[in-house]
C-alpha cells in the first residue's frame, strides 16, 4: 500500500505533480495532514509518520520515505512505465539521479539563504551562489527544452519549482524562464492546484 501524505500549497504539492505526470493517481492514497506553515499558522500532525512532522512523507507497506528527490527516485524506480525517468542502462541515467540529489544538497539551500538574505561565507564556498544556480540550468537548457534534452523527467518537476513557487527568485533568463513555463503550462499543474485550492476551501469551511 502507498500513502502519500500531502500538505496543499507546500513542498510536497511537487509529489502530487509527479503523481498527476506519472498516472499513478488510482495507486496512491492520498492523506491530507497539517503542518507549521512559515507565517505560524498551522501546527504538526500527529498521524504524519515524517520524524519533523513535514511534508512530504511516502509509506511503502510500512516503509517512510522523506525527501523529494527521494520520493521522486522512489516512486519512478517503482513505476518505471511511466516514463518519467531513464531507467538503469540508459546513458542519461546519472544526469537524472544528480538532478535529484544537486537540488536537495545545493539547488534549495542556495535558494533559501538567498531568499534570507543571510551571507555565510563557509555555505557560500562549499555550495556557491544563484550565479552558478542558474549557470548549471542554462546549460542543460541551453541542449535542449528540458534538463534531460527532449525528454520531460521527474528532474523537471523538481527543479523549477522553487521559481513557480516564490517568482521573484526567476532569474532573468530567457532560456530558464521559458521552462518553468513550459512545466507550468503542463496539465498536470493546473490539476494540482485546482485540487489543493478545493482541499484548502473544503478545510476552511
Amino acid at each position: 500500500m502507498l500513502t502519500l501524505f500531502h500538505a496543499p500549497q507546500s513542498r510536497s504539492s511537487a509529489i502530487m505533480l509527479l503523481i498527476e505526470e506519472m498516472g499513478i493517481a488510482d495507486k496512491i492514497t492520498v492523506e491530507i495532514t497539517d503542518i507549521v506553515r512559515q507565517d505560524g499558522s498551522g501546527h504538526r500532525d500527529p498521524a504524519n509518520p515524517h520524524p519533523e512532522g513535514k511534508v512530504p512523507c511516502l509509506v511503502h507497506d510500512g516503509t517512510v520515505i522523506t525527501e523529494r528527490g527521494a520520493i521522486m527516485l522512489y516512486l519512478t524506480a517503482l513505476f518505471p512505465e511511466a516514463g518519467l525517468a531513464p531507467r538503469p542502462g540508459d546513458a542519461k541515467r546519472g544526469a537524472y539521479l544528480t538532478w535529484l540529489f544537486w537540488y536537495g544538497s545545493v539547488m534549495e539551500p542556495v535558494l533559501i539563504l538567498d531568499w534570507a538574505k543571510a551571507e555565510v561565507p563557509g555555505v557560500r564556498a562549499s555550495l556557491r551562489g544563484t550565479a552558478e544556480i542558474n549557470d548549471r540550468l542554462h546549460s542543460a537548457l541551453a541542449k535542449g527544452p528540458w534538463l534531460l534534452g527532449e525528454e520531460f523527467s521527474a528532474a523537471d518537476v523538481l527543479c523549477h519549482t522553487p521559481f513557480a513557487f516564490y517568482p521573484p527568485s526567476m532569474p532573468d533568463d530567457p532560456l530558464i524562464r521559458d521552462w518553468v513555463a513550459r512545466c507550468q503550462a503542463r496539465a498536470s499543474v493546473g490539476r494540482v492546484k485546482e485540487q489543493d485550492a478545493a482541499t484548502l476551501a473544503a478545510r476552511a469551511a
